[in-house]
Parts: C-alpha cells; structure tokens; sequence
C-alpha cells in the first residue's frame, strides 16, 4: 500500500513539474491572456527587470513601482510585440522597462541637465580592472544608484543599452554635447566613488593584518 502511495505521488510530480515554455510559445500564450504564461514571464524576468529599474531610480521601493507599472504595460500591449527569434522577448520587455523609467523621471522632473554636483576634473584616473572586479555588484550597482539623475540617466543608456549619444539625446530632449558631458562627469564622479572604496578596503585590510 505504502509503494503503491508513494509510485502515485512520484507520477502526479511527473506530470505536474513546473517546465519552462520555450520563448516563442511563452509569448504567444501572454498575448492570448494565459495566466499561467504571464506568472512564467514575471518569474523568469522580473529578477532582471527589477535590476534594471534600480539602475534608473536608485531606490528599491520605486523601482518595484517601475516593475509593476512595466509589467502591466506589457500584459495589455502584447499584440504589439512581434516575434524576431530566441532573445526578442527579452529586448521588448528591456525596451519597456526603459521607457516606463525614463517616463517616470521625465513626468517627476528628476532629469536636470543643468545642476553639477560638485566640480570635478575633466581629466580622471580610471580605476583599475582587478579593483572593479572585487567590488561586489551590490556596492557597484550603490554607485550607480547614488549618480545624480542625469549622470545615471545617460550612463545607463550609454554603457548598458548601447546607446549612441545622438540616440540619447533624441531619446532624452537634449544636444549631443549635454549627453557627451554627462557621460564624461558620470565616469569621473563613478571613478572618485570606486577611488575612494579601494582606500577604505585597504585601510581595512591594513588594520586586519596589523591586529594578528
């Protein structure tokens, strides 16, 4: 009895076991309305879209606003998404998370091309590629966050979407020269960030070592 209990409960495990649709069907089934696709595509996506709306807001709590609003925006424009091959999926949901963000900052007036921060030297030691590689991504992405909107603004869309500055500045409202500048004041205030992380790392490590 026990057996015949226990081959039961292996076969409705079998037959219920949760597999990943392929792309092109997960997204066909969204554009009909299938819950079940839709509760796919959040949980295979969401992860990553959260991320992305981090590095345009900075803080946790509307950046999940960003991500509710995204996913809503995709749920009810399915029809609008055209199949181009394995990848495409992702690139539309990317391109609507970026515009959700970006709609968000614009409608808040967070994208002042105007402000500087502080003076910072146009000329800038770039950090090390062994110094990058040990900072955790969280503290990475902290930097990214603490930007000035602007600077974060055109660093994302230049470093992470591949934007051209002739594309940013179209996508944005602004001239080519205000994303160039905003780009180039981003890499330095990021580079003074990471500078200064190095030091106190090995300031810690000094004291470690000196305490054994």
């Amino acid at each position: 009895m026990v057996n015949a209990v226990f081959l039961h409960l292996c076969i409705y495990t079998l037959r219920h076991v949760d597999i990943r649709m392929e792309e092109q069907e997960l997204a066909e089934r969204c554009r009909h309305g299938d819950a079940i696709a839709r509760k796919e595509l959040y949980e295979r996506y969401g992860g990553q879209m959260l991320a992305l709306c981090r590095r345009y807001v900075g803080d946790y709590e509307t950046a999940q606003d960003l991500l509710h609003d995204g996913f809503l925006k995709l749920f009810t424009s399915f029809d609008k998404f055209e199949w181009r091959g394995e990848g495409s999926i992702r690139a539309w949901i990317e391109r609507v998370m970026i515009n959700t963000a970006l709609q968000y900052l614009r409608r808040n007036k967070l994208i002042n091309f105007t402000d500087q921060i502080e003076a910072l030297s146009d000329t800038y030691a770039a950090p090390h590629e062994s110094t990058i590689e040990r900072i955790p991504n969280d503290m990475l992405m902290k930097f990214i966050g603490e930007l000035p909107d602007g600077y974060r603004t055109v660093l994302n869309l230049h470093v992470f979407e591949e934007k051209s500055h002739k594309e940013i500045a179209q996508l944005l409202g602004i001239n080519e020269n205000s994303s160039t500048s905003q780009m180039a004041r981003a890499k330095a205030l990021l580079a003074k960030k990471i500078h200064e992380w190095e030091k106190r790392n090995k300031e810690r490590e000094e004291r470690y070592v000196s305490r054994k």
